[in-house]
């Protein structure tokens, strides 16, 4: 049952501006502690949350999430991909199904060659709006014109400076299948195409990417017409990709596999999610030196008033109500201290590019809108419940010790 005399005395303990200097020290010590974790970690969260958001946004939407394609062992491409289309159960978070043309290969300007994946679209089919939606997003310079039949190519920027190639220029391309042998030996595939325009990704994708239409990718491999390498998947959440992969492997024909995002990229994400961990593990550590504090206040607390809780256990003040008044205390500083880092933390990393434009740092290399912040309710939401969690567990042996405070021995020098 809840008793107000045990939070009262606790409360008023809190507030008290006598005692020893050390004690009060100490709790300032644990309260701007707690403070600085609850925030430090909401305000890296949020940031880390941000460039897991961007990485998604900048790469997974331009790479294939999920691929359907023939086995390894198989060539000559998929004929009837729209009767595969209907056969493929509809996967969960799924956005679009569409066609591809794919293939590994090099480009050569006049100064250089470059190895890189050719990506072959369809923009007149159904869904590709969704395919095309990121190219628009970052074109940088030129135009998407895709048409079959133009043999156009959009490069990624990194590769466009990397061969000092620019919309209106013209590269050869060399695709790596679709050679022919001759008597002179293998002729591969190649044709002279024309740069219309440069995206930027700012991400690794912009340093091996070109995209044209799937029908002239086709014809530069010799497929037979009609016939595409895979069909390609789009998902509301990238990361749906991976279920959905082992359940459509499952329900694939014999010479069909599926390949996700994961066997190209998921090294990436894996050294992200570790270094997310690493700096929650050590931005903890701040939150649990603070809750050490707090041990360590309670206890010249229970030192310090020794001779008030005997005083209070003859007036007939029961060992739990004293348990309760110990354990008030050290919540309190947990509640003010968990508060104030959770509206602080909130507050930074709403206005956290103004604040370090302001003190001076370049953020260029983030781009023009400074450093993505995604806010998870659920992970600020955990951080103050653990903070609060700590602080509780740091209030049971001080309160243990002032409950077992002996009247006589307290009070035999009074």
């Amino acid at each position: 049952m809840f008793q107000p005399l045990s939070l009262f005395l606790g409360l008023r303990y809190t507030r008290a501006r006598y005692g020893q200097r050390f004690t009060r020290f100490i709790q300032r010590v644990s309260l701007f502690g707690l403070i600085l974790g609850v925030a430090a970690l909401i305000i890296v969260g949020s940031v880390m949350n941000g460039f897991e958001a961007e990485l998604k946004n900048r790469i997974l939407s331009v790479v294939p999430q999920l691929e359907v394609t023939q086995a390894a062992d198989e060539t000559g491409g998929i004929a009837d991909w729209q009767g595969l289309l209907e056969a493929l159960p509809p996967q969960s978070g799924q956005q679009a199904v569409v066609p591809e043309v794919t293939s590994e290969g090099v480009v050569q300007s006049e100064q250089q060659l470059q190895a890189v994946s050719v990506q072959g679209i369809f923009p007149e089919s159904p869904g590709s709006a969704i395919q095309l939606h990121p190219l628009r997003q970052h074109l940088s310079t030129g135009e998407l014109d895709l048409r079959a039949g133009s043999y156009h190519v959009v490069l990624g920027y990194s590769l466009a400076q990397q061969l000092n190639v620019w919309p209106g220029q013209k590269i050869r391309l060399i695709a790596a299948g679709g050679g022919i042998y001759t008597p002179l030996g293998l002729l591969p595939a190649q044709r002279l195409v024309t740069v219309v325009g440069v995206v930027r990704m700012q991400s690794e994708a912009d340093e091996h990417l070109v995209v044209m239409n799937g029908a002239d990718l086709a014809r530069i491999l010799r497929m037979a017409p009609n016939h595409v390498t895979g069909v390609r998947y789009y998902f509301a959440d990238p990361f749906q990709a991976l279920p959905a992969a082992a359940q459509l492997q499952a329900e694939l024909q014999d010479g069909l596999q599926v390949k996700s995002w994961r066997e190209s990229y998921g090294h990436l994400f894996d050294a992200v999610s570790m270094e997310k961990r690493m700096i929650n593990l050590m931005l903890g550590l701040i939150i649990a030196v603070a809750a050490f504090n707090i041990v360590s206040s309670l206890m010249m607390v229970v030192q310090d008033k020794r001779s008030d809780i005997a005083i209070l256990n003859t007036m007939g003040l029961a060992p739990y109500k004293i348990r309760r008044m110990i354990m008030f205390q050290g919540l309190t500083t947990g509640v003010i201290g968990s508060s104030i880092g959770l509206g602080l933390g909130l507050l930074i990393s709403r206005f956290i590019n103004d604040i370090l434009r302001a003190v001076g740092v370049d953020l260029s290399f983030a781009g023009p809108a400074g450093l993505p912040v995604v806010v998870d309710v659920w992970q600020v939401s955990a951080t103050v419940f653990a903070a609060l969690l700590l602080t509780f567990l740091a209030t049971l042996f001080p309160a243990w010790q002032a409950s077992h405070v002996l009247p006589a021995h307290a009070l035999r020098y009074e």
